[in-house]
């Protein structure tokens, strides 16, 4: 059977092109740092990227969480030192009200002292800014994919703590402040006094004597004037955004 024009309905199906898929929709990302070179950068890589876009940005973390209805993103790429709420309170609170949005930390700070911390905050991911753009963008997608994002480095060092075979001496004295005890102490080293401290986290002094006190237990420092003398050494040696 032929069709007017004398061409078969086979041959014409056949030779019509195949039908356009719509391009997958570009993956959301809110960037989150106080240092507007490093969002530029970051912004920069990843809008070059054919299944990324950054749907927003913010210089700390009450601004970020203004943004989230906004812009919806898919994750949220972010600092842990900027004014006002830690990162690790920022994590904290964005797992409370949004347990379903992945977030990836990239920071300078060493991954032996906070990786953790931050997967414990329900964080899905830390990379340092070291790593480089290609690693960031695997740890990005890696993420986006449900998965977990560490450094090899870091993963053997999990794996050996959750094994009970971590070799001893293999971690920091400071891994075994908590997370406010760890605030603490980074604000001590910073010259802060009990009373600043005390508005910043927004604790009563009284309560920062008493992390005061155990961190001088964990970290077995005879008194005041020797914590400070420590802390004020570690913060020098994690460079000036040692800041919580």
């Amino acid at each position: 059977m032929k069709s007017k024009g004398g061409q078969s309905p086979l041959k014409s199906a056949a030779a019509r092109p195949p039908a356009k898929t719509a391009p997958a929709a570009r993956r959301r990302l809110l960037l989150v740092d106080d240092h507007p070179f490093m969002r530029a950068g970051l912004a920069q890589l990843i809008n070059q990227q054919p299944d990324l876009q950054v749907a927003g940005e913010a210089a700390e973390p009450a601004a970020a969480l203004a943004e989230l209805a906004r812009c919806q993103p898919d994750l949220v790429l972010t600092d842990l030192t900027m004014p006002g709420r830690s990162g690790l309170d920022f994590i904290k609170d964005l797992h409370a009200t949004r347990p379903d949005l992945p977030v990836l930390v990239i920071s300078m700070h060493d991954e032996t002292i906070y990786a953790e911390r931050v997967l414990r905050a329900g964080g899905c991911g830390y990379i340092m800014k070291e790593a480089g753009g290609e690693n960031l963008l695997a740890a990005i997608r890696q993420i986006l994919r449900g998965e977990i994002y560490v450094s090899p480095a870091m993963s053997s060092r999990i794996l050996a703590a959750l094994s009970g075979h971590r070799p001893r001496g293999s971690s920091s004295p400071i891994q075994k402040l908590s997370d406010r005890e760890f605030e603490v102490f980074q604000l001590i080293g910073q010259g802060r006094s009990t009373r600043d401290i005390a508005a910043q986290l927004h604790l009563s002094s009284k309560t920062v004597d008493v992390h005061r006190a155990h961190i001088k237990e964990k970290l077995e420092l005879k008194d005041t004037t020797a914590l400070v003398r420590h802390a004020v050494r570690w913060v020098e040696t994690q460079g000036s955004d040692a800041a919580p």
